[in-house]
């Protein structure tokens, strides 16, 4: 006999952690929207950086997702999305000259509050930690019949904190290419010359991208030879990053383009020296 229960419904927790991604989302793109639009001459580099904070809005909505199918990877997702959020609309509400608008540090001060409020529902509340401890549920097939359950993996499960490591590792292609995307703006203001070494730019952050996403993966199955490649790919990403952003665009942008990068490897790092242990037991 055939027994294809339907899934359960989300506890109350959870259903409330989706409603309040969605409010974060919204709220993402109209606090990013309304700084540029009340910016004090915006410029190409504030206009690719508003883009792409916008686009972090989309984050949000796939961390839903994550959420409610019960995904363990939500945690350490919203975690990073969270904290290069309001990295992106710091580095839009602070001018390169004079005072935050009252408009901007109003909107700052509200996806701080959201994105607060988001982990602490990410990491303390109980309900949503066991919703996201779940086994997937598939078919089975045994003496009575055919059921749709929830079955153990194989594997063993993976540890927080290196799949923390693991999503902080895919952000660095990401936030490499969009520092070279403001930089482009240097060629409409005289510098061809430093078309060649944006494109350098462009490549080192897809390169990054690449062997991130292969180191990560063997990563969290336990082999240990992806822990130093880590730390190697880490340290070229900043290097790249830091030092073109200082060449091409200035002290100025070394935080606003370097800070969410820096920050982003430190939780890499910090993440993989938190898993030590268990590279030194396998």
């Amino acid at each position: 006999m055939s027994q294809l229960n339907p899934e359960p419904p989300a506890p109350p927790a959870v259903r409330a952690l989706s409603w309040l991604l969605a409010v974060t989302a919204a709220a993402t793109v109209v606090v990013e929207v309304l700084i540029w639009w009340y910016a004090d001459g915006a410029d190409y580099g504030m206009s690719v950086r508003t883009g792409w904070a916008v686009l972090r809005a989309l984050g949000f909505l796939l961390l839903i997702r994550h959420v409610r199918i019960g995904r363990a990877s939500a945690r350490p997702f919203g975690l990073i999305l969270s904290v290069t959020t309001l990295f992106a609309v710091a580095r839009l509400v602070v001018p390169k000259h004079g005072l935050p608008g009252v408009v901007g540090v109003l909107g700052f001060v509200l996806l701080l509050g959201l994105c607060t409020a988001v982990m602490l529902m990410l990491y303390k509340s109980p309900a949503v930690e066991a919703y996201l401890k779940r086994h997937p549920r598939r078919l089975t097939f045994d003496r009575d019949g055919i059921q749709l359950r929830e079955v153990a993996p194989k594997r063993p499960p993976i540890p927080g904190w290196l799949l923390t490591v693991r999503v902080a590792g895919l952000a660095y292609g990401p936030l490499m290419l969009v520092a070279a995307a403001v930089a482009v703006g240097v060629l409409f203001h005289g510098k061809p010359a430093a078309l060649p070494i944006i494109v350098g730019w462009f490549l080192a952050g897809f390169v990054t991208a690449y062997f991130m996403g292969l180191t990560t993966f063997f990563l969290v199955r336990g082999s240990r030879w992806p822990r130093l490649m880590l730390v190697a790919l880490t340290a070229f990403a900043l290097v790249v990053q830091l030092s073109l952003c200082a060449f091409l665009l200035g002290l100025d942008a070394v935080v606003r383009d370097g800070g969410p990068l820096l920050v982003t490897a430190g939780l890499a790092l910090y993440g993989l020296w938190r898993t030590r242990r268990r590279a030194g037991a396998a």
